[in-house]
This record gives C-alpha cells, sequence and structure tokens, in this order.
C-alpha cells in the first residue's frame, strides 16, 4: 500500500472534521451572556453525542474496564511503568514531527535525544534513562500543531471507542496514525500485529491510568457525560 493511499482517508476524515468544527459558531462578542453560555457549554452535538457516550460507556463497563483493572491488579507497578514508557517512546517520532511543525527546535531537540537514549541505554524504552538526564518527556500531537497554526477546537465530540475531544484534536488524531512510521513502514503478519498489540496496550495503560477518576464520576455525578 502506498503513502498516498494510507493517507486518503485520514485526511478525508480530517477535511470532514475541520468543516464541522465550523457547526459551532459562537454569539456576537458583544453579547456577554450569550458568549459566556456558548463558551461554558459549546456542545451543539449533544444529542449525538449522548448516544455515543451510552455504546462507550456500555463498552467500557463490560469489556476495557475489567481487562483494565487485571492489568493494574496483576502487573507490578514497575512493570506497568515499564509499558507505559515503551509505548511513549514508541510516539517518539510523532511527537518529533509535531515538534517540527509547531517551529519549536529546543523541544525537537529534546524529543530526539530522549528517543536516542532511551531506545538504547533505555532498552527500546522500557526505562526512561532520558529523564534522569534532564531530558524531559512532553505532550504534543497534530491538535496541538493546529492550534498553534491558530485553528479553533470547535464544538464538543464524543466520538466511537475514542471518546471525548472535538474536530480539532479529532483530526489530529487522524493525522498522528498517518505520520507514525508503523502506519506505512513494512508489510506483513508480523508488523500488523505489533501494531494491533500496540493498539490494544495503549487502549489498556490509559484506561488503567484513569480507573480511580472514571468511578468517582460514574458514583458521584449526577450526570456523567456532563461532567466528563
Amino acid at each position: 500500500t502506498s503513502l498516498p493511499t494510507l493517507l486518503r482517508a485520514p485526511l478525508l476524515v480530517a477535511a470532514a472534521l475541520l468543516v464541522l468544527a465550523g457547526c459551532a459558531t459562537p454569539p456576537p462578542a458583544a453579547d456577554k451572556d450569550a458568549s459566556a453560555e456558548f463558551r461554558q457549554t459549546n456542545d451543539p452535538l449533544e444529542p449525538t453525542n449522548r448516544v455515543f457516550y451510552a455504546v462507550n460507556d456500555g463498552l467500557d463497563v463490560v469489556f476495557l474496564r475489567p481487562i483494565a483493572l487485571v492489568y493494574r491488579n496483576a502487573l507490578p507497578t514497575p512493570v506497568q511503568h515499564g509499558v507505559h514508557n515503551l509505548l511513549s517512546n514508541l510516539s517518539s517520532p510523532v511527537l518529533l514531527a509535531n515538534d517540527m511543525m509547531q517551529g519549536k527546535p529546543r523541544r525537537a531537540g529534546d524529543t530526539l535525544v530522549r528517543f536516542v537514549v532511551n531506545s538504547t541505554a533505555g532498552v527500546a524504552g522500557i526505562f526512561d534513562v532520558a529523564d534522569g538526564m534532564g531530558y524531559k518527556y512532553h505532550d504534543s500531537d497534530f491538535g496541538m500543531t493546529l492550534a498553534s497554526w491558530g485553528v479553533g477546537e470547535g464544538p464538543y465530540l464524543f466520538l466511537p471507542v475514542l471518546g471525548p475531544s472535538n474536530p480539532r484534536d479529532a483530526t489530529g488524531f487522524g493525522v498522528d496514525i498517518a505520520l507514525d512510521p508503523l502506519t506505512w513502514v513494512g508489510k506483513g503478519n508480523t508488523v500488523n500485529n505489533l501494531g494491533y498489540a500496540r493498539t490494544g496496550l495503549s487502549a489498556v495503560d490509559a484506561r488503567a491510568g484513569v480507573l480511580d477518576d472514571f468511578d468517582k464520576i460514574r458514583k458521584q455525578a449526577l450526570d456523567p457525560y456532563a461532567t466528563i
């Protein structure tokens, strides 16, 4: 599969979502009350969002949360940290690309050093050796790149499987997939299986990191959707 073919679907989704971002048109700045209410809610797609929230919540209850609980309780904390570090290291090429597109050479240099050091001395990234050398991890993605270019976030979106987002960050998510070397380097079952394993581990690692927070929301919030 050629790179243009791989990029086509994410870019079509990106274009559609950026158009959707225009659906949430803020009221005139002079109308302060309306502007304040718009900023507070900004959920013009609430009926659809709530449907996807209900679907995702059901999948989480019967599938993802139980797996995340087993993951957190069965694996020692150092092993969980190692998995998280490995996944973070694998995302370094995408991080580096976004640092460069945002015009941040210092952050790009830190990302490159972290990737080289952790991929070698850190045993493929299992150990965050670079952190101890003063090269701290920072987050970056194409959604943040679009923000740095002046693109607004648009209305609140609750996406199937992916959860809370907005058109800008959903677009960024698709472009980041296209930028990831694993998307377009190599072929065959081995590469595909590595990609599936990475996606699954990323989902479980992310869900395990918010187990307590989401349980608290479910127990205490009158409307978990609104709270999230």
